[in-house]
């Protein structure tokens, strides 16, 4: 009887474990012409995060490669200790089997995410980038030369701060970033906050003009090997 019961006992721990295992993505190819098996799908909320729309989540398009989702959630939390006064917000990622993710040209992995531009309010407020399907979930937003747009303008201390706590996030798990794209024109300003040293050292910020702006998000490719 005694041996029947440990067996009951020990049963839900090996359910646990399996279901875990099972979680582990797997990535193919490229960003750009790659697959993903197990992607998992990140959560929709946080402390300090949200997701930019609870619609493209119902339609598929916010899951990523597992260790990405632990680089992601794990940076989160981070900041809630380096930047306590900051909100967060991703946005498209890629689909659970990866594959072709229009209109983005890349994302077919579970490497690549965009991440919606940090923001002040006029009162220097940190608050969300608004997403709507009116402003094609945010990515129809242009700001100006400087950063701002209508009653908004960019926190460079944040995007700086996030982009940096990704990439401690990734290394400390045994990964690193490949390229951070964000607006030339704007990454100047990144380099005049208390992160500048950091992101010189470390952060591959990609230098060509990309087919769109990347003002309103900045797109994040992890470097984690795939088959």
């Amino acid at each position: 009887m005694l041996g029947h019961l440990t067996s009951i006992a020990v049963l839900p721990f090996v359910l646990t474990a399996s279901d875990f295992t099972s979680k582990e993505s797997v990535c193919y190819g490229t960003t750009s012409a790659g697959s993903l098996k197990k992607g998992v799908e990140l959560p929709s909320e946080g402390n300090n995060f949200v997701a930019y729309s609870n619609v493209a989540r119902l339609a598929g398009r916010t899951y990523v490669h597992s260790k990405v989702n632990d680089i992601i959630v794990n940076s989160y939390s981070n900041l809630e200790q380096t930047e306590p006064d900051k909100v967060f917000k991703y946005a498209e990622t890629g689909f659970e089997d990866g594959g072709k993710f229009s209109p983005h040209k890349t994302h077919q992995n579970g490497l690549s995410v965009d991440f919606m531009t940090p923001v002040l309010d006029a009162k220097g407020n940190s608050v969300h980038l608004p997403t709507h399907p009116f402003n094609k979930f945010g990515y129809s937003i242009e700001f100006d030369q400087v950063g701002n747009f209508d009653e908004y303008k960019i926190d460079y201390d944040a995007l700086a701060g996030h982009i940096v706590s990704l990439h401690k996030e990734a290394v400390k798990q045994g990964y690193d970033l490949w390229r951070v794209i964000f607006d030339p024109k704007l990454q100047p300003h990144l380099f005049k906050t208390k992160y500048a040293n950091y992101l010189k050292a470390n952060i591959q910020f990609s230098q060509k003009r990309s087919w769109v702006r990347h003002d309103e998000h900045y797109h994040v490719d992890f470097d984690i090997p795939c088959k």
